[in-house]
């Protein structure tokens, strides 16, 4: 049995100039912590500098990159094997406030409806705000809640919001054990938003934490590879709609996320991301099989009405799409 109520799994890749500063933020949190790094076949000298500096850790090393999703979920299975109440997940390029921890554990300790809490994480340089939750919208894309703006107090107030980040976020392990754990198809982008959809449909809330503050590195790891953004997002907006969107709001959402997709293939084509964002394509289309039988099964023990999930959805597109929005106000979509 664990002795703490909370494991912390942090993922890294390449993460040597970033990956002590935020072990140092866990190190000094006021709520103890199993802390779990899972290691996704880095060869900058990461597993060494952990080994040498950190040694308190638990340290999971896998031979190559698995992913976001891949990474996580090796150290919520070791999580879950020791016992642990709730596991947060943390990016290596993220410093957490040291009261960070136990905000999100007294959140979900105080509601026991909530399988989810996600905190208030702006820039590293705590200008701007990098994500209060996300939201899904109507338009089948999601995005993180206040991402951009001004860091101030806005948004300080506790509230249930639709996703969580996966940088800087608490699960129930009791929600994970029955909804699953993060999808591994996804390997990054919007699976922290798949998992969120599929606790909102299995009846589990997501609760926002202003006080559990991040401040993170934004992309620091993703652009380190070119055209990995365009190839993610094109393999894995369409697994996430497939997967969750309730049949009853296909008519409101399908058909202008065939619009959205395309619009964003054929943008990167214009750009010169002929392969990644072709690939992408391709790769959403071999996967829509196994999509299809996993849509069935969350479906089928669905706990919420249609009409819930269409409550938490957020009507139009992002406020970062404007080139979307002029591309749609021009063809009278919007």
């Amino acid at each position: 049995m664990a002795e703490v109520d909370a494991a912390v799994v942090i993922p890294n890749w390449n993460g040597i100039d970033s990956i002590g500063d935020c072990l140092d933020s866990m190190q000094a949190q006021s709520e103890p912590a199993h802390i779990i790094v899972v290691d996704n076949g880095s060869a900058d000298g990461s597993v060494d500098f952990i080994e040498e500096h950190h040694s308190e850790v638990e340290l999971i090393k896998h031979a190559k990159n698995l992913g976001f999703a891949g990474g996580v979920n090796a150290g919520i299975r070791r999580a879950i094997n020791q016992d642990f109440k709730y596991v947060a997940l943390l990016n290596n390029d993220a410093v957490a406030d040291k009261d960070w921890l136990k905000h999100l554990v007294s959140f979900l300790d105080s509601n026991p409806k909530a399988g989810i809490a996600t905190s208030k994480i702006c820039d590293s340089h705590r200008a701007h705000l990098d994500s209060t939750g996300d939201i899904y919208t109507t338009w089948g894309l999601p995005f993180p809640r206040g991402r951009g703006e001004a860091f101030s107090d806005k948004y300080d107030n506790d509230t249930w919001v639709f996703g969580a980040s996966g940088g800087a976020s608490l699960y129930r392990v009791g929600m994970l054990q029955k909804i699953g754990l993060f999808d591994d198809d996804f390997f990054a982008y919007y699976e922290d938003v798949d998992i969120s959809f599929r606790a909102q449909l299995a009846g589990w809330k997501v609760g926002y934490v202003p006080r559990a503050l991040v401040y993170h590195q934004i992309s620091a790891t993703s652009n380190k590879i070119k055209g990995f953004a365009t190839y993610q997002t094109l393999k894995n907006l369409p697994q996430l709609f497939w997967k969750n969107v309730p049949f009853g709001l296909f008519p409101k959402i399908m058909p202008r996320f065939t619009v959205l997709y395309f619009s964003i293939y054929f943008s990167a084509l214009s750009r010169g991301q002929v392969w990644p964002a072709t690939k992408g394509l391709l790769a959403s289309l071999l996967l829509w099989p196994k999509k299809i039988v996993q849509r069935y099964k969350i479906q089928s023990h669905r706990k919420v009405s249609t009409a819930y999930i269409d409550s938490m959805i957020t009507q139009g597109l992002p406020p970062n799409a404007h080139k979307l929005r002029k591309v749609f106000r021009m063809s009278g979509q919007v």
